[in-house]
């Protein structure tokens, strides 16, 4: 296939969409270092709305391509570990916040997902994402979130032992740990049934 045959199969508006979430990480890592927190987090935002707008898309008018399969996560897992990081470091405008720990659990997990999605793809193979890795992503955003607003949030609850952005993103890694569990075993079974048909032929 040419670069002009590949770009004509993939060039549609759901992989535009992800390309646009690409795009959209160095405008916030730019936006976060001049410390324009708010600014940043609608970025952040925005980006959030693409991952959710192109999937609506590309189910809805069957646009789903290979490029789209390997980007699209790969697209939002960037954005997302950019903006953990970014909180959890801060800058000398933007006081980190978030601990390091789970942001480091994610990123590991994170990795793990991308190497095994690549590997299963090059079979032909695609394990459908599981509820439970979509309801982990929906609270590492509203934790992420919630923590430009730490201070206020802290506030409110003095005496919890952590506050609640900061527990939305634990109670997020152990739902993303639950969900890789499970991946895990669906990727398995699927090489498995792929080999033994290979081996049939």
């Amino acid at each position: 296939m040419t670069a002009r045959e590949y770009i004509k199969e993939n060039l549609n508006v759901p992989n535009v969409l992800t390309l646009i979430r690409l795009l959209l990480v160095p405008v916030y890592v730019v936006l976060f270092a001049m410390g324009r927190k708010y600014a940043a987090l609608i970025i952040f935002m925005v980006a959030s709305f693409t991952d959710f707008l192109d999937g609506q898309i590309a189910r809805k008018y069957n646009l789903i391509t290979d490029f789209g399969k390997l980007m699209d996560p790969l697209a939002d897992k960037i954005m997302v570990l950019t903006a953990m990081f970014s909180m959890v470091f801060g800058n000398q405008y933007i006081p980190g916040v978030i601990p390091l720990v789970p942001v480091l659990i994610l990123f590991v997990k994170e990795v793990y997902m991308v190497q095994g999605s690549y590997r299963m793809l090059r079979k032909g193979l695609v394990v459908q994402s599981q509820m439970s890795g979509k309801v982990a992503h929906c609270a590492f955003i509203l934790g992420l979130v919630l923590s430009y607003f730490h201070d206020a949030i802290a506030a409110f609850t003095p005496n919890w032992p952590m506050s609640l952005d900061i527990i939305l993103i634990w109670v997020a890694v152990g739902i993303a740990l639950y969900a890789m569990v499970f991946y895990t075993r669906d990727s398995i079974k699927k090489v498995r049934e792929y080999e033994a048909a290979q081996s049939e032929q």
